[in-house]
């Protein structure tokens, strides 16, 4: 009869608190893990709109080679040792308005300039890549301070010098300085030109006289402010016992640089005058024979994309005399 089935109420009761005594103690585990830092659940990844992983907030940047301590890139120390020849696309960052270098991403230029450079390939002369990067550039009206030029971003250099690393290039800097002094401007560089790939370039066409306005004149510089500047790379590259840094003269007309035969070399640098004329092959190799100074430079040539007229090939510059080491491509 059912009063006299036994009460199997108490082991119920009993198992019960059992059960839940063992789920106390787990959370009370658990949340130990977490004060420990060591998440008890996995998170689900975040997941936009559409159904797509979302991106990380920032991008993972492509590992940068390892550069040895002293050497150039494909080692060495001498710039043009080992029989180098130098191309390099010129322009500035961001704009491709000043030259062909700024029309892409750092890294889709290098391809571009691979391509243009595997044309001077010669049997002996392997090649070098090079990014000349206006820095400074000169402006028609004085800015803050002036000097008619300005800066750009110290974020945009620094990407050219990781873009460098990557890629194995060299970078050149290029001071176009307005009023100021090629000096005074070179040393708000000198952080970048620590860097054992960084080079300078002079582009005297846009230094300035005290009243005088880019663009509507041809500058000048005296050849002891080219060497005061020059000086002043040659101990910084000493005293950081830095590989031989590129060091170039751009030049079109003879007046550019007032006493170029005084400009003194340094064996610090790779001294290189560079023939910027453009027009016909013609024009163009009439201006070069004008202003070359091969016994005293390295000579360098450029060629324009947009302002040559029928530009001149690989082969016709080699057939350049005195002989051509450094070709640019603006």
């Amino acid at each position: 009869m059912p009063g006299n089935a036994p009460d199997q109420r108490g082991p119920v009761l009993f198992l019960v608190l059992l059960v839940m005594i063992g789920l106390i103690v787990v959370a009370w585990g658990a949340g130990r893990e977490d004060a420990k830092g060591e998440p008890s659940v996995v998170e689900p990844p975040v997941v936009e709109q559409g159904g797509a992983p979302a991106p990380s907030d920032v991008e993972t940047p492509a590992p940068e080679k390892r550069v040895e301590p002293g050497t150039l890139p494909g080692g060495g120390t001498q710039v043009f040792g080992g029989n180098h020849f130098l191309v390099a696309y010129y322009g500035t960052g961001q704009t491709g308005s000043l030259g062909v270098l700024g029309e892409t991403s750092p890294d889709t230029m290098d391809r571009r300039l691979h391509r243009a450079a595997r044309a001077f390939r010669q049997p002996g002369q392997p090649v070098r890549h090079v990014y000349e990067l206006i820095v400074t550039i000169a402006d028609g009206h004085p800015g803050k301070g002036g000097d008619y030029s300005h800066d750009i971003p110290r974020s945009e250099v620094r990407r050219y010098i990781r873009a460098a690393h990557r890629n194995d290039a060299l970078l050149l800097l290029d001071l176009q300085p307005g009023r100021s002094s090629f000096l005074e401007v070179a040393k708000r560089w000198e952080w970048a030109l620590r860097d054992p790939w960084v080079g300078l370039a002079l582009d005297p066409e846009w230094r300035m006289g005290p009243r005088q306005v880019p663009a509507h004149t041809v500058g000048q510089v005296r050849a002891s402010e080219v060497n005061r500047t020059s000086a002043w790379l040659s101990r910084l590259t000493a005293r950081e016992a830095l590989p031989q840094k590129l060091f170039v003269l751009h030049q079109f007309r003879v007046d550019m640089v007032e006493g170029i035969g005084r400009v003194k070399q340094r064996p610090e640098l790779a001294m290189v005058q560079h023939v910027d004329g453009f027009g016909t092959p013609r024009q163009k190799l009439a201006t070069y024979h004008a202003v070359a100074r091969p016994r005293q430079f390295t000579m360098g040539f450029k060629l324009f994309y947009d302002e040559d007229v029928r530009r001149m090939q690989s082969r016709a510059v080699h057939a350049v005399r005195p002989r051509v080491r450094f070709v640019s491509f603006q």
